[in-house]
């Protein structure tokens, strides 16, 4: 399998698995990476999702063997049945997406991981807008969250170049949440993933629609969306968890309803 999947204690960590061309995509790993945040998202159990590679790569982008094939599915469809696909599936989806990028992310591999809620980057990964090198444009959502998260000037200079970004390099610009050393890696992953699957997941997805939303609203329709939002999540059986929680000075016991 080119996409593989694990559940454990409401969290369902999906692994691109081609190590040997450093997890790159075809429209194999695409249909079955589409079909795993498909059922992420339907799943009641699953409260938050990682979203990893396995070996030295986080994902290296496009096999560009298939990209090439004149028997292949040609970029149209790779782009607009493969990634863009993937890219609205995390954004959409009403659960934590959280990005462990365990080793190089490069061209869509970047983007896929900058789509997600939340990147924690091992120390040795780097992130590389690929595409100039070959003559492309960025994709996969790369023109949209790459300005937004670090600001047009340097988005524009990294995307030109094709430099890459060491992960210490992308946190300090604000392009991720974290970059973390590779003694406490593992420990401080888990740990964050453990925390956020724990946390009210209605609340949490309800927080990710409202920041979506703010990209595009006046001040006054921002609050509108708050005040909508805010009512629902106070609908919610974690609010009244939480609320009782508080008053009886004890740690919640979230369920994500």
């Amino acid at each position: 399998m080119e996409i593989l999947t694990e559940h454990h204690n409401g969290v369902m960590q999906i692994t691109l698995n081609r190590p040997e061309v450093y997890n790159s995509f075809n429209r194999t790993m695409a249909l079955q990476m589409q079909a795993s945040l498909n059922e992420a998202a339907t799943n009641e159990s699953v409260r938050a999702v990682v979203i990893t590679g396995t070996g030295k790569a986080f994902c290296a982008g496009q096999d560009l063997a298939e990209a090439i094939d004149p028997e292949g599915p040609g970029l149209e469809r790779i782009l607009s049945e493969h990634y863009n696909p993937i890219i609205q599936q995390i954004v959409a989806l009403q659960k934590p997406v959280l990005a462990l990028v365990n080793g190089v992310a490069a061209g869509a591999g970047a983007n896929i991981a900058l789509a997600c809620d939340v990147v924690i980057a091992h120390e040795q990964a780097s992130f590389i807008q690929a595409f100039s090198k070959i003559g492309l444009i960025p994709d996969s959502g790369g023109t949209y969250f790459l300005p937004r998260l670090i600001g047009t000037q340097k988005a524009l200079a990294l995307m030109m170049t094709g430099d890459k970004v060491s992960a210490k390099e992308a946190e300090q610009m604000h392009m991720i949440f974290k970059a973390v050393p590779a003694d406490s890696y593992e420990i401080f992953t888990t740990d964050f993933v453990t925390q956020i699957a724990s946390m009210p997941t209605k609340a949490l997805a309800m927080t990710k629609k409202a920041v979506q939303q703010s990209w595009n609203n006046t001040l006054s329709e921002q609050l509108n969306v708050e005040l909508a939002l805010q009512v629902e999540a106070g609908n919610t059986s974690d609010f009244k968890e939480g609320v009782q929680a508080f008053l009886d000075k004890r740690k919640p016991n979230f369920t994500g309803k």
